[in-house]
């Protein structure tokens, strides 16, 4: 749909008013189309390969009574454990990204560096998204969980896809990785964690599960 309509734009250039209009429409509509596709078709989608990692910390029983919840949270992606929270930032691009501090720059991309363009969104600034889901999940946890005063929370960047990828961003503040290294990085991280007292958990658990609905979260 998207296509015709910007082609349209195209044969119809001597009305520049619909020639506008569908140009900026087609744009619009090919983004969302980007966006859903990326979302909910991309192999593998973005949920299942942070699954894939949660599953081996539970196998090692790293993560004890852990809850993972997608797309049903201020925040995407979102495991709950008797230690924390840890709000994962997941990133799909392919391309060279380079992080350094709070800055973010993708290259190579594709022939001519079209695909940051047309055939993926950019990379933005995951350190921002980051500090914006941290920011919110306390706004959250406030409104719906108020007798819980401190909540142990994390945030990390993953890059899920599997090729055709360099990342270098071992500058950026905020921990950032491929997906498969999720597991050992939070290995490290857990043994120095003390766990939440039981009551701020539950109460955690249930205001997420509400939020979530019956078939919104799942064991990690």
């Amino acid at each position: 749909v998207s296509i015709g309509i910007l082609l349209s734009g195209l044969f119809f250039g001597s009305n520049q008013v619909w020639s506008l209009l569908a140009l900026g429409l087609g744009w619009l509509l090919a983004q969302v189309s980007l966006y859903l596709s990326n979302r909910y078709v991309r192999k593998p989608r973005a949920d299942e390969a942070l699954d894939e990692v949660l599953s081996k910390l539970v196998a090692e029983k790293v993560v004890k009574r852990g809850r993972v919840y997608h797309y049903c949270l201020p925040v995407s992606h979102v495991l709950l454990t008797p230690d924390g929270l840890v709000l994962f930032i997941l990133k799909y691009q392919r391309g060279n990204m380079v992080a350094d501090g709070d800055k973010w720059r993708q290259t190579r991309t594709g022939l001519f560096n079209l695909n940051k363009y047309l055939g993926q969104e950019n990379i933005g600034n995951p350190s921002r998204e980051a500090e914006s889901a941290l920011q919110v999940t306390a706004n959250f946890l406030k409104k719906h969980a108020p007798q819980v005063e401190e909540v142990p929370m994390a945030v990390l960047i993953a890059f899920t896809t599997v090729a055709n990828s360099q990342l270098d961003v071992q500058k950026s503040r905020i921990p950032a990785m491929h997906v498969s290294k999720v597991k050992g990085y939070l290995k490290q991280q857990w043994q120095k964690r003390t766990p939440m007292a039981r009551g701020d958990y539950e109460a955690i658990q249930a205001a997420f599960d509400k939020a979530a609905g019956v078939n919104g979260a799942g064991q990690a």
